[in-house]
């Protein structure tokens, strides 16, 4: 297995994507259907332990497996993965962000390293850093596959929800309060304590969350408007529907983690199991009917044997330009990428 201290692999023989958040969930699922599919899958995660035992457990082909440490909440550790991966001269084909963090209970915000609040730190900065830090490599393993297969197009897939989505149902939902930026007062503002919200106002865990992936899926278009069209790189969203039994709602109260996977398999219909989720958010990387730029492909929220994915309509707060750019440009100082 690989760490990120070490610089002496051979290079993979298979094509190479890298997950964010692979062991668990749906990160772990489809890494497993990635590999299955042929390719060499860099697992990127905090605990380079579990990573291995999981990997173990799903009989991972160890061949095709290489673990680097990632914590994503700092913004040093994006820069020291981005600079270790760099130093092994291996390409990279594709790129899934995605890791998340949610914790719906806190009354008070926690901190990452930096001093910004912790899901919007790691959900959105530490992609947003690795992703920028990345592009250059996506652009060098394209050129080169380009000379013998010209119709090869990079990747970079981003997790979105409904939930940061008001065009669909489950992000019409006001609980907490739905996603919303609102002109990224709290972003203007340094985003340091007392500020802990994009949009300046009191802190609400739960929606915190919702808009650390809203500023995920603006950024995904504002990558696709920035570079699609000189690189050919294709850069899109996916909701694989709702895998309602993940380690993602390990800091949900107990009751809610028996009654909300029941609630979405027999009332909803929008339940889908970690496998399945593994799985087409896997095609979104991998097949040719994926290789659409700038868009965002959900599953919906009522699941049916068979349903094929479509592009789904994101709501004005996603797809208004102004507000895209200012986001990047924001993201950019906050990481240091920019004065």
């Amino acid at each position: 297995m690989l760490t990120a201290r070490t610089t002496s692999m051979n290079k993979p023989l298979n094509p190479v994507v890298m997950v964010t958040g692979a062991s668990s969930g749906v990160g772990l699922y489809a890494s497993a259907s990635l590999i299955a599919q042929g390719w060499h899958v860099v697992m990127a995660c905090r605990d380079l332990a579990k990573a291995q035992r999981v990997a173990a457990q799903m009989q991972l082909d160890p061949a095709h497996l290489s673990l680097m440490h990632l914590d994503l909440g700092s913004l040093q550790s994006v820069r020291d993965f981005a600079s270790a991966y760099t130093a092994l001269g291996w390409p990279l084909h594709a790129l899934l962000n995605n890791a998340a963090s949610y914790q719906p209970r806190l009354k008070t915000p926690t901190r990452s390293p930096e001093g910004y609040e912790l899901s919007v730190a790691t959900n959105h900065l530490g992609h947003f850093l690795l992703s920028r830090l990345l592009m250059e490599l996506l652009l060098t393993t394209q050129a080169h596959e380009r000379a013998s297969r010209p119709d090869f197009r990079a990747r970079l897939i981003t997790l979105g929800t409904v939930t940061a989505n008001s065009e669909e149902f489950g992000g019409k939902v006001p609980i907490p309060a739905p996603a919303d930026l609102g002109d990224l007062a709290g972003l203007e503002q340094g985003f340091l304590d007392p500020v802990a919200m994009t949009d300046g106002k009191a802190f609400k865990a739960g929606k915190a969350y919702k808009d650390s992936k809203l500023c995920n899926m603006i950024t995904s278009r504002e990558l696709h408007r920035r570079f699609h069209e000189t690189t050919g790189v294709v850069f899109s969203t996916v909701y694989p529907g709702c895998v309602a039994d993940t380690a993602l709602f390990r800091d949900t109260p107990k009751a809610f983690q028996r009654i909300f996977p029941w609630f979405q398999k027999n009332i909803t219909k929008g339940y889908v199991s970690q496998a399945l989720a593994g799985e087409r958010v896997a095609q979104v990387v991998v097949d040719a009917h994926f290789a659409t730029s700038g868009v965002h492909w959900s599953w919906g929220n009522r699941q049916r044997p068979g349903r094929p994915a479509f592009a789904q309509k994101l709501s004005a707060k996603a797809t208004q330009q102004s507000l895209g750019i200012r986001l990047w440009e924001l993201s950019e100082k906050l990481t240091g990428l920019t004065a």
